[in-house]
């Protein structure tokens, strides 16, 4: 079974940082540490979400305020290997499994610093929507283009 997949009967390994297309630096915060110590399991998937949002932004794919159309989760999931700390920086590797007329399936790894392997890795599904309707519209080929960049 491959490392990247998400079977109910066994449990993924820790992602390479070869694995990753492009990869985002998330500065952790003193809020995101729980009473054990370490980043609190919620804070994960804000980190996708930032990683990926930001992503968007910096390749000219989403205006928050501005864009007529807009990505919204539609489904996420997370394992995790290895605690985060703070202060540090999470490198969050990113890839899209697969592109869809609408929707796009990413694999986002979260790296303690340089390390090589994740210490979390999870699967974050976005669906390309009106942005007054709500409703899935197709991708357009000029974003397309972009898009595929991260496909694995």
């Amino acid at each position: 079974m491959s490392s990247t997949s998400f079977s109910q009967s066994e449990r993924p390994i820790p992602l390479q940082r070869t694995d990753f297309k492009a990869f985002q630096d998330i500065p952790t915060r003193w809020m995101d540490v729980d009473i054990y110590g370490h980043v609190n399991n919620v804070q994960y998937l804000s980190f996708f979400d930032t990683a990926v949002n930001g992503w968007y932004v910096a390749q000219g794919l989403l205006d928050p305020v501005k864009s007529s159309e807009i990505f919204l989760v539609v489904e996420t999931g997370c394992h995790y290997f290895a605690e985060l700390k703070f202060p540090s920086i999470v490198s969050a590797g990113l890839k899209i499994e697969k592109l869809g007329t609408s929707s796009v399936v990413f694999r986002v790894g979260l790296f303690a610093g340089e390390s090589s392997e994740t210490a979390a890795h999870g699967r974050f599904v976005h669906v390309y929507v009106d942005r007054t309707s709500r409703r899935p519209i197709p991708i357009p080929d000029t974003k397309r283009l972009v898009l595929n960049r991260l496909t694995a």
